[in-house]
């Protein structure tokens, strides 16, 4: 069977995308371009794994009706049911192919039964489309938006390739209008291509290689990390994410861009945060506005219950990103802190030093992919206890050291364009016409190099899928 196709694709990039525009830009008529983005989309979706888009369909062509009966019948019970109906069989469906096995397992342990856990799939990218599902229906409910007249219109919004795996949670009022009118100027083409490449280029070059680094880390047992080790370890791990997952939102914004849609950006430099509040307005900020939205002001038996509603968001962030303990308990970590904030206060946050905002960050932020990172209850004890040399480990292993001195224009690197370093240089550059087309040209080569060496070391990768597809 073929694998599944993923943008940090040789044939992705060179032949279905191509093809792809080459059909799309034929026709000047929306509809037809509507038509030709729709079935390439559902192609991209069942590559590797047909079976998968039959759920898509059903999901798309149940939230497309009730989406309807809750516009024909705003304030009656009918809209409230067909509401209902969306959110129950949407989350049903997550709920059945993602949790499953974690809930059958928790059954046995508590119970002591002997329960086999089912073996089931999980249709790659059910996380993101059920949540772009469900905000429809409910901003439909609450009348945010028209419910789509347009039933392959609707199918598009929700299989639409350069977000149906991955996200960003492109939420159908961002473009709700741009399904039916939209163009693509010479601007849209040349900003679009340049942040694909932006987008592979972070995924491959830097994420893939420092993916290497973790897979050499872990030859050796986590209980023998020294505290440098540690800490080394989950800065790569952070910087790998960061790189994996902003390098996707980049190929789908700019994807997007080409195909004449604006989606709103998904990661804004978060490592630049001062606390853990700004953190998670920075990064994955479609989930986050997501839960946001539609969970923390929801009434609670009448009322909205602030401190209720903001556990909620954090346990149902964590459980989203997979099923297990770890997950969980890397959600509500986060929440603790971003509740610390809340309480503290703005302005007494603002009168602490950025300094000491900076680094206090800084190490929650390192704790939490940790947490994040070890499913294993044993190996999640031994990283809280390396962190601080509890388990009588050194301060200092030649291993760690020597794969930070042999990786560090590569550590450096990440760091650097982690931060808004192109931008910050921007800003410095004088405003004049010649400075424009020079730095216009520079942006155009780089591009053009950071392709080539992509492409190159894209040759030699048998499998490096988005890290976020597992999840």
């Amino acid at each position: 069977m073929l694998t599944k196709l993923i943008f940090s694709d040789l044939f992705f990039i060179y032949a279905f995308l191509p093809i792809t525009l080459v059909f799309y830009f034929i026709s000047k008529d929306i509809r037809w371009r509507n038509a030709v983005l729709l079935v390439f989309s559902l192609i991209f979706y069942a590559w590797g794994e047909p079976v998968w888009i039959v759920l898509l369909i059903f999901s798309a062509t149940m939230d497309y009706f009730l989406g309807r009966v809750i516009g024909n019948n705003i304030g009656k019970p009918a809209a409230k049911i067909a509401l209902t109906v969306s959110i129950v069989m949407n989350l049903s469906m997550l709920g059945v192919f993602k949790y499953t096995g974690f809930i059958v397992e928790n059954i046995n342990a508590i119970t002591g039964a002997q329960i086999e856990a089912p073996e089931i799939a999980l249709p790659i990218g059910i996380s993101f489309y059920v949540f772009r599902t469900i905000s429809y229906t409910i901003d439909c409910y609450w009348e945010k938006i028209e419910p789509e007249k347009k039933y392959f219109r609707y199918l598009l919004f929700l299989s639409m390739f350069p977000q149906v795996l991955m996200g960003p949670i492109v939420r159908y009022e961002t473009i709700g209008e741009q399904l039916a009118e939209r163009k693509t100027t010479a601007e849209d083409l040349s900003n679009g291509a340049m942040r694909i490449i932006l987008g592979i280029a972070k995924k491959v070059i830097i994420a893939n290689n420092l993916s290497t680094i973790i897979g050499d880390m872990l030859r050796n047992d986590v209980s023998t990390f020294s505290i440098f080790g540690t800490w080394y370890f989950v800065l790569i791990y952070a910087l790998q994410i960061y790189f994996d997952f902003s390098g996707y939102s980049d190929i789908a914004i700019g994807l997007g861009r080409i195909f004449g849609f604006r989606f709103l950006e998904n990661f804004e430099h978060p490592f630049m945060s001062k606390t853990i509040s700004e953190y998670w307005q920075r990064w994955h900020i479609s989930l986050g506005t997501f839960f946001r939205d539609y969970l923390l002001y929801v009434p609670i038996f009448g009322r909205t219950r602030k401190y209720f509603g903001l556990f909620l968001v954090w346990f149902c962030t964590g459980l989203w990103h997979g099923a297990s303990w770890n997950y969980i308990i890397w959600g509500l970590y986060f929440g603790l802190f971003v509740l610390i904030e809340n309480l503290i206060g703005k302005k007494r946050m603002k009168k602490i030093p950025s300094w000491i905002k900076h680094i206090y960050t800084k190490i929650v932020v390192l704790v939490g992919f940790g947490i994040f990172y070890f499913e294993d209850s044993s190996m999640l004890g031994n990283f809280f206890k390396n962190l601080v040399g509890a388990n009588g480990n050194a301060l200092y292993d030649q291993i760690a050291g020597r794969s930070f001195m042999e990786n560090i224009f590569l550590i450096v690197a990440a760091v650097l364009f982690s931060f808004p370093l192109v931008e910050w240089v921007g800003k410095k550059l004088p405003k004049n016409r010649k400075t424009a087309v020079i730095t216009r040209t520079a942006s155009i080569v780089c591009c053009i190099a950071l392709l080539i060496v992509s492409s190159i070391m894209l040759v030699n990768t048998t499998d490096s899928p988005f890290l976020y597809l597992q999840w």
